[in-house]
This record gives C-alpha cells, sequence and structure tokens, in this order.
C-alpha cells in the first residue's frame, strides 16, 4: 500500500501483525531464499482487524512483540516490510478501458470507482494500485484502506524502532510466494478471513476476501464449500480451469486436498515451499504460517 523505503531498496525484513500473533522473517543477502523466521504469541483481543475501527487495542503490547519479535531474527536494518490483516485493507479489481499516464490523475480515477463501494470516506483512504494490461483494457488491482487504520499500524512499527518502509495486505503479501504462469488458485486462512485468489500468467484475474467464524479450525469440506463459488465463477467468466491450488494458514493443509482436489482436478500444495526457506528458516514457526512474510521477502 506504500513504499517509504529511505534507500530506495527494498527491505529485507517483514513482519505481519495478525489478529493472534506477530511474525517476522528475513531474507538471505544474495541467496533468494529466507533465512530466518521468528513469531510471538498476542494475548487474545490485543489486535482486532477492521476496516473502520484502529485495530491495536492493546497498543503497548502489539509494540513490544514487534520489537521482540525482529530483535530475535538479528539484522542490523531498521527498514521493514509490514504485512497487515487482510480484515483491515480492502482488495479491488478495477476493469477501465484505459488508465490516463499521468500517476496523479490515474490515482484520482481509482479513486472515483472505489467510491461507492467503500464503506468509508475515499478521500480519508491511503489508496496503492497496479494496473495490468489485458487483451480487452487495463485492469487494476487496488488496495485501499482509512489512512487511520495504517497510521496506527505504522506508528507501532517506529515505535518499536523500525521504519515501515513499504505496506501490504497479507493476501497480496502471500501472493509473492505463488507461481503462477498457469491458471492457480490460492487460498489464505486467518482467524478471521479466508482469502481467495485466482491468477493466470502471472496476473491477478480474482480476489475476494471472506468472513470466516471457523477460523483456522475449519474443515477441508467446509473450505472447499467457501471457495466453490468463486471457481465457478472464474470458470465461467474465463473459460478457463484451475491448473494448480495453494493453500496456507492451515496446520493440516493436506486435510482439504481431496475435497479442493474432487471440485477441479488440480494439483493442491503448500504455498509456502522448502525451496523458498534456507536450511534453518523456520526456527520452530511452521511454513503453513509463513506465508504472509515469505511471499513479501520473495516477490
Amino acid at each position: 500500500m506504500s513504499s517509504n523505503s529511505k534507500s530506495g531498496a527494498k527491505p529485507k525484513l517483514a513482519c505481519e501483525v495478525s489478529a493472534d500473533r506477530i511474525l517476522a522473517a528475513r531474507v538471505a543477502d544474495g541467496e533468494g531464499v529466507v533465512s530466518t523466521c521468528a513469531a510471538q504469541e498476542l494475548s487474545p483481543g490485543s489486535v482486532i482487524p477492521d476496516l473502520i475501527e484502529n485495530n491495536l487495542v492493546r497498543r503497548d503490547s502489539v509494540r513490544a512483540a514487534i520489537q521482540e519479535t525482529l530483535a530475535s531474527i538479528g539484522d542490523r536494518s531498521r527498514d521493514v516490510i509490514a504485512v497487515l490483516p487482510d480484515a483491515a485493507v480492502r482488495v479491488a479489481l478495477l476493469d477501465f478501458e484505459m488508465l490516463p499516464s499521468n500517476r496523479d490523475e490515474a490515482e484520482a480515477v481509482v479513486r472515483f470507482r472505489l467510491k461507492k463501494s467503500l464503506p468509508f470516506d475515499v478521500e480519508k483512504a491511503r489508496v496503492s494500485y497496479h494496473a495490468q494490461t489485458s487483451g480487452a483494457g487495463v485492469k487494476v488491482v487496488a488496495a485501499v484502506a482509512l489512512s487511520s487504520v495504517v497510521e496506527d499500524y505504522e506508528a507501532a512499527f517506529r515505535e518499536a524502532g523500525y521504519s515501515p518502509g513499504m505496506v501490504l495486505p497479507s493476501m497480496l503479501a502471500a501472493l509473492g510466494a505463488a507461481e503462477a504462469q498457469r491458471p492457480t488458485l490460492v487460498v489464505k486462512v486467518d482467524a478471521r478471513t479466508t482469502s481467495i485468489a485466482i491468477l493466470d500468467q502471472e496476473q491477478l484475474l480474482l480476489f475476494r476476501t471472506l468472513e470466516n467464524p471457523r477460523g483456522v479450525s475449519v474443515t477441508g469440506e467446509q473450505l472447499a464449500e467457501d471457495v466453490y463459488p468463486s471457481v465457478v465463477f472464474f470458470q465461467d467468466t474465463y473459460h478457463l480451469n484451475i491448473d494448480r491450488i495453494y493453500i496456507s494458514g492451515l496446520a493440516e493443509s493436506g486435510g482439504a486436498a481431496p475435497a479442493l482436489r474432487a471440485q477441479t482436478g488440480a494439483e493442491v500444495r503448500e504455498l509456502v515451499s522448502p525451496s523458498q526457506l534456507g536450511s534453518s528458516a523456520s526456527n520452530g514457526v511452521p511454513h503453513w504460517r509463513m506465508a504472509g512474510v515469505v511471499g513479501a521477502l520473495l516477490s
């Protein structure tokens, strides 16, 4: 959603704030893999992801957890990619025949299109977008969040002694871990939401974030049922079949594989693969929790 790195280089640290934990990771110099990772649990209610209200309910404990988790992975850099909960950011796909070449004018057009679909004033929001050229025109991936919500997270990082050089919602960050040259479904589950993305030729074609009252205890059959309408919509719209499915956020992702495979016929994999991690990267953190920081660092 933003890039404010003083050096202009992409940060080598990423830190995800979620409803139940802080998770941080560092990328190895010149190796293209995540070299180390650490996590710290948050007490229930410390972070309540929301589009409108400030999310950091127990601000001091969140700030302390950010500071301790990043310090534990041992890097001198203070620039960090801040990864925010999906429930705090609205992501939209917008179709245009064309966009103005001037960046400010293009953003004004994007803001105008977003205006009626948001539960808050778009003029009080941070908007970041990426334009994908297609045969039919331009498809824009827009991420939008209330400025006050984003600023609250940024302030917690600064108070912890770090500079949030980039800010990303978790699912968009996680997509950086996916290989998507062919029709690919990515499903990411967290304590409050299930996010669904479908990509082809490295372009994002569908994105949805659904409320998930079951959290990470959702069963494979329930997850497949939640995902099914998006798969059908994609197939009907693009006349393509899903070729590969990536899952993250579930301890037993293999439990979802049979139901998703039965729906699509596609192979099902963990989003974070061993090839993306150094030999001691996980440091006790389960791979299935690491998609946001791994994707942010390796994209």
